[in-house]
């Protein structure tokens, strides 16, 4: 059996490469270790070697992956305003994002990951071009279980896992709200998400967390598509529920994006939901695509490609006849060396799209399709922004009503889903948000954890003696266990503990927030409540 190393170092090698890494001598023996079949503990170490590669001084991009770091190397910008909006108009904007990134997913969806020259051969041979609607259905040419997202054969938003993290990211709000952390998303995931139904950087991930490796570690461990298209994808929730807000934001969408990606995985979901957050309030295309730029580092390969690409859209659109075309050959230029589902090229195309489709939907889900790539995640993105943007009443009949508001998910308790009732909870969860701006606020409580505590929880009573550190089961007469990884920062308490089965551990999770003489947080695996008072300092 081959090695995950084994399977995966290629990948890796490129990933390196791309991220500034001299990867000559390991590729070398790495090819010569396939060359003479090697034992798999070969391709481990070479695996270690490579990610223990120092990015080269002469790489001129600036790359954290924290969001402190992240937001101290972002460009100078203007302060940004909190005006509130007008809640019927922000509620039907919602609703728009919504519908607008189901339209783009459902007209992508059936030549994804096709090459530009492959789709228009295609909708040539049918006589679907220009493209006007839904892309035709050809037995001979596209699956028969893409069939439902075809063009007469629709009726409904079928099953796509652009689709299926949005519903994850909105029950993962429902239930943190500003609170969310990278570890409610790791759990929205293992609870509501099958493991068969995740790709690339996300099934990594998943296989991270089965591991007992969670985020922000999960995001790195063996996971060479960690700037790939992943999390970008994941990003519109967040932006639907910070109507003008692109800060706020894009900080939410760090908390998903950080559990499976890093670097330029992690911007491109803060740039697109900072980019969905602006359409609320936008004049133009350009403002929407600066408050994307505005929330990731500017030093970045990605903020590098997005002001080559808004270069390009303003001279093209700024011609008596301008023709996306020639931006397109432009990305592909400089930026179609990326894997085809990588975040940087995929942007790039989504800013295109959103250029073209500023004053007209159809056009901006169209010409994104067109230019290929990973075309329905594409075309979902451009979708959401601009029905964000135009608002539901204003998005095309002839788009919107042939999904009869219905939304397929693999999302456990969310098979079946409307549109319209999702963008409701939506408004529910923004309107919440907006009541308490932030997560609480606690200066840090050095020493102030000490002494036993009370907690009630849904395994039953329990004492916590954080100054000894040992934790006891009272209603289930165990204990004490000791208390490990335990860590007080700015109000954020989190501790871990092993329960002995006998034969085996089992390793629970606490993450909550210290609060004075109260606790309140949840226990992982699983969602499990926690609550606390201290009893005594002792």
């Amino acid at each position: 059996m081959h090695a995950l190393e084994k399977t995966l170092i290629k990948t890796e090698l490129k990933q390196r490469r791309e991220e500034g890494c001299d990867v000559a001598v390991v590729e070398q023996q790495v090819a010569n270790a396939f060359a003479e079949e090697a034992p798999n503990t070969t391709f481990r170490t070479l695996y270690d070697d490579l990610m223990a590669l120092p990015i080269e001084e002469s790489f001129p991009y600036d790359e954290p992956s924290t969001l402190p770091a992240i937001q101290q190397a972002r460009p100078e910008r203007s302060a940004q305003t909190n005006d509130p909006l007008d809640a019927d108009q922000a509620a039907e904007q919602i609703y728009g994002g919504w519908l607008g990134r189901a339209v783009g997913c459902c007209l992508g969806k059936p030549v994804e990951g096709w090459k530009k020259a492959r789709i228009e051969t295609y909708l040539t041979d049918v006589g679907a071009l220009p493209l006007d609607d839904y892309i035709p259905f050809s037995e001979r040419l596209i699956a028969n279980a893409l069939k439902s997202s075809t063009r007469g054969n629709i009726q409904c938003m079928d099953r796509d896992d652009d689709m299926d993290f949005t519903v994850l990211g909105l029950l993962a709000l429902e239930r943190k709200g500003a609170a969310l952390s990278p570890r409610t998303i790791a759990n929205a995931w293992a609870a509501h998400m099958p493991l068969g139904l995740t790709y690339t950087a996300e099934k990594v991930a998943y296989r991270n967390f089965a591991l007992g490796i969670w985020p922000p570690h999960s995001a790195l461990f063996r996971n060479p598509f960690r700037e790939w298209i992943g999390a970008q994808i994941r990003a519109d929730i967040f932006g639907y529920v910070a109507p003008g807000q692109p800060q706020k934001a894009a900080a939410l969408a760090f908390q998903d994006a950080s559990i499976s990606h890093t670097k330029n995985g992690v911007y491109g979901e803060m740039f697109v939901a900072a980019m969905i957050a602006a359409a609320f309030k936008a004049p133009d295309a350009e403002s929407i695509v600066d408050a994307g730029l505005g929330e990731i580092p500017k030093d970045s390969r990605l903020a590098a490609a997005i002001r080559a690409t808004q270069a390009w859209c303003q001279q093209e659109i700024a011609t008596n006849v301008p023709n996306w075309q020639n931006v397109w050959e432009n990305i592909n230029e400089h930026y179609g060396h990326y894997h085809g589902v990588h975040t940087i090229n995929n942007a790039a195309l989504v800013v295109l799209g959103v250029y073209f489709g500023f004053a007209d939907f159809e056009q901006g889900i169209v010409v994104t399709t067109l230019a290929g790539w990973d075309t329905d995640c594409n075309a979902a993105t451009v979708g959401s922004i601009l029905g964000v943007k135009f608002g539901a009443k204003a998005l095309p009949s002839k788009w919107t009503e042939v999904l009869n508001d219905r939304l397929i998910s693999a999302v456990r308790g969310e098979n079946h889903n409307s549109l319209s009732q999702l963008a409701k909870r939506t408004v529910a969860v923004a309107a919440a948000m907006s009541i308490s701006e932030e997560a609480p606020k606690f200066e840090t409580l050095s020493g102030e954890a000490s002494g036993i505590w009370e907690l009630d929880t849904g395994w039953g009573a329990q004492l916590l003696k954080l100054s000894e550190g040992t934790i006891y089961l009272v209603d289930n007469e165990l204990g004490p266990f000791n208390i490990s990884a335990s860590s007080l920062n700015n109000g954020e308490l989190k501790f871990s503990f092993a329960i002995d089965k006998g034969d085996w551990d089992f390793t629970v999770d606490f993450e909550g927030r210290l609060d004075g003489d109260q606790i309140e947080g949840s226990y992982y695996p699983g969602v499990v409540p926690v609550t606390g008072r201290r009893m005594s300092h002792a």
